[in-house]
């Protein structure tokens, strides 16, 4: 600005001008780490289940042999209902959905857990965290489907026993097969692409042992109040909606069975394959309800690792030891595909 005029300008204004200026470039300044910090943040640090290391060792050997039990538990109950014409029936059919489903599900998170318990770096890309992300929301939440569709099986089967065949039919099988999976993987999007458009310009370490959207918030910067709204309200709803339902065909079917069985040996029967069928839920249930209806607060991420190993580590391990101990056909199957073996 020219002297002269600089004379005809009073002191106060040229002081607010200066101190504008100023503003300005510290708000540029910052805005650009901002930017600058984001654009570098190209991988977190997951810190694992636990931060005392002596526990490690004893950690992976149960994580590993709850990961075998898994595996090879959930395959042979895929094979028996692939292979044995007895068992070709929705209720298996859902059922060999389901061990496959807790094959996947564990295996999103568990390998990279069994690595990192000895691991010197617990890196895992930006775009490693966002897919594991999608995949464990996408496999959950089609599992509460899942579960909500072997209750309703269940029910028709029991109450509508007449119907059943016309409503059970191969082809309405299918069709809500591929509705269960399909479902469920746009809901995980919509957390994947909100989740990955989050500012990251604070540190890059994870308080978990896999990357899941309350971790992450924790450590994001700017307004996370959507995909907090989105985790709570969202995710809670679905997760309540599908149990009640779940509940209410149980609840259905037990009054039914009380109500109307005459026959001992046939209430037997159906209270046993339902009771395995609700200790599933209850077992996938009540871990996942804590955390995601849970307010957000940073002291919980602490209780949120141990109870995320329930449902990411145990009950998938869980799953084939109550439908071969508590179901006969599966057994019998079972023991048959055994003894061609041998």
């Amino acid at each position: 600005m020219d002297r002269g005029l600089l004379e005809f300008v009073p002191a106060g204004l040229i002081c607010l001008i200066n101190t504008t200026a100023e503003l300005l470039m510290e708000k540029g300044i910052v805005e650009m780490e901002l930017l600058l910090n984001h654009t570098l943040v190209t991988e977190f640090l997951l810190l694992g289940v636990t931060d005392i290391q002596e526990l490690n060792p004893i950690l992976f050997v149960m994580v590993l042999a709850m990961y075998f039990v898994n595996v090879f538990g959930n395959g042979a109950i895929m094979m028996i209902v692939i292979l044995d014409p007895r068992l070709y029936s929705p209720m298996y059919f859902f059922l060999g959905n389901l061990a496959c489903l807790d094959i996947c599900f564990s295996t999103v998170t568990v390998p990279k857990m069994l690595k990192n318990f000895f691991s010197a770096s617990k890196a895992i890309s930006f775009l490693g965290c966002i897919t594991q992300l999608h995949f464990f929301h996408f496999l959950g939440c089609t599992e509460a489907l899942l579960l909500t569709v072997m209750a309703f099986d269940r029910f028709v089967a029991i109450c509508r026993p007449l119907h059943y065949p016309t409503i059970m039919n191969r082809q309405v099988c299918i069709q809500v097969a591929a509705t269960i999976w399909a479902i469920p993987f746009l809901h995980a999007l919509v957390h994947s692409i909100l989740t990955s458009r989050l500012n990251f310009c604070g540190s890059n370490h994870i308080h978990h042992f896999f990357c899941d959207v309350k971790p992450l918030l924790e450590i994001a910067c700017g307004n996370t109040e959507l995909n907090r709204w989105l985790l709570n309200t969202l995710a809670g709803t679905i997760g309540i909606g599908l149990f009640f339902l779940t509940f209410l065909s149980y609840f259905y079917i037990v009054t039914y069975l009380f109500l109307k069985t005459r026959s001992c040996s046939m209430l037997h029967k159906a209270l046993s394959t339902c009771a395995s069928h609700f200790m599933v839920v209850i077992i996938f249930y009540a871990p996942v309800l804590f955390i995601y209806i849970n307010p957000d607060s940073g002291s919980s991420l602490e209780k949120d690792r141990i109870i995320a190993v329930m449902y990411t580590v145990v009950t998938p391990a869980l799953n084939p030891l109550i439908y071969t101990l508590r179901n006969k056909e599966v057994r019998g199957a079972l023991n048959r595909k055994i003894r061609i073996l041998l």
